[in-house]
């Protein structure tokens, strides 16, 4: 699809490794589940870094910049919120300033936390820039938003995009955007825009589809009830998974219902890392903890009756038997034939020593 593009099959961030093969790089997507309050912002730190993700992610915007007065809210917002006042009324109560992004960068990296935000405006992803974030997330409602594309993308830092509501030519549009203005590091997530978004249209087998027609790394963004979802998408080789944490699902506010609690959290985590050990390697071969199993469980050759000296050995004088300590059954052709040395009795494991 890129044709003579060029992005890159993996890159990092702050030194993350972000491949198709890599361990899963987990953002919790703080959003605008602060309510707009600072201090619950920090709180969603705190909760994030006790969950152990790798990063946490908020959304920097201006209300004026972002949407006119009279646009409407989209009717998961007018459900999750109990009221259908104008759009620019609920995203203008959101709103953080900047110098709360820049405290929250800070508390997120003492604890250990790689901290992004989504800006929805160039002024905003210049506030972002000038803190220092080290990627930019840019949201599905902006992946036709080529101008604010090219801005992001002459900051020449990695960038995570979502694909909510998009089709496979407006995913390779804003991909050839972003490599015209300069972006090589860019992973793509597989989304689907509701809040919360039904299993049954989230189809995770688009992140296959994504990686074959772009080359670059695949994640998914995920905004289900629960954490099965997620799981299934670290199983499939998600580069990235972000997914909404909240620090109450009863919050009022238009993402609180799709996200999980910090115990929740938790869980998804162990839960993504207890699969990423399973993966494993792709080489097919005894593992060490099957040594043991592999010695008990399998069999080996015995004699089934007794073998006079000098006999040649026939199929009826063998018996496959545990434990698989000795010549293996699929080595009979190695023994059928052969004269035995000496007398072998019945239940023998045989050896080749006995063989001549």
């Amino acid at each position: 699809m890129l044709g003579e593009m060029w992005m890159k099959a993996e890159f990092s961030i702050a030194g993350r490794r972000i491949a198709n093969d890599s361990r899963c790089f987990v953002i919790a997507e703080a959003g605008v589940n602060h309510n707009g309050e600072a201090e619950l912002a920090h709180r969603l730190v705190d909760a994030v870094a006790d969950a152990k993700a790798d990063a946490i992610k908020f959304q920097t915007f201006n209300a004026d910049a972002l949407v006119t007065g009279s646009a409407r809210r989209a009717r998961y917002q007018v459900d999750n919120t109990g009221n259908d006042s104008s759009q620019f009324e609920m995203i203008k109560a959101l709103e953080l300033p900047a110098e709360t992004f820049l405290e929250l960068r800070e508390h997120a990296l003492r604890r250990g936390l790689l901290f992004i935000s989504t800006p929805f405006d160039e002024a905003s992803a210049d506030v972002l820039d000038g803190i220092g974030v080290p990627a930019f997330k840019v949201s599905s409602g902006d992946l036709n938003n080529h101008q604010l594309l090219e801005h992001i993308a002459a900051k020449g830092k990695p960038m995570i995009i979502s694909t909510g509501m998009a089709t496979l030519g407006e995913i390779d549009d804003a991909l050839r955007c972003l490599a015209e203005a300069g972006a090589a590091e860019v992973c793509a997530l597989q989304c689907t825009s509701s809040y919360p978004a039904p299993p049954d249209q989230i189809n995770l087998r688009v992140m296959e589809t994504l990686r074959r027609a772009f080359g670059i790394p695949i994640g998914y963004s995920d905004h289900t009830i629960g954490i099965p979802v997620s799981v299934a998408a670290a199983a499939l080789g998600a580069a990235v998974i972000e997914k909404h944490v909240t620090l109450d699902r009863n919050l009022p506010g238009p993402d609180h219902r799709a996200s999980l609690e910090p115990a929740e959290l938790t869980r998804l985590l162990m839960e993504i890392r207890e699969v990423e050990d399973a993966l494993g390697s792709p080489v097919k071969r005894p593992v060490p903890v099957e040594e043991d199993t592999r010695d008990v469980a399998r069999r080996s050759l015995f004699a089934g009756r007794d073998i006079a000296a000098g006999s040649i050995i026939v199929r009826a004088d063998l018996v496959a038997l545990r434990p698989g300590t000795g010549i293996s059954p699929d080595r009979r052709h190695a023994v059928l034939g052969q004269t035995a040395r000496h007398n072998i009795p019945a239940g023998t494991a045989l050896s080749y020593s006995d063989l001549q």
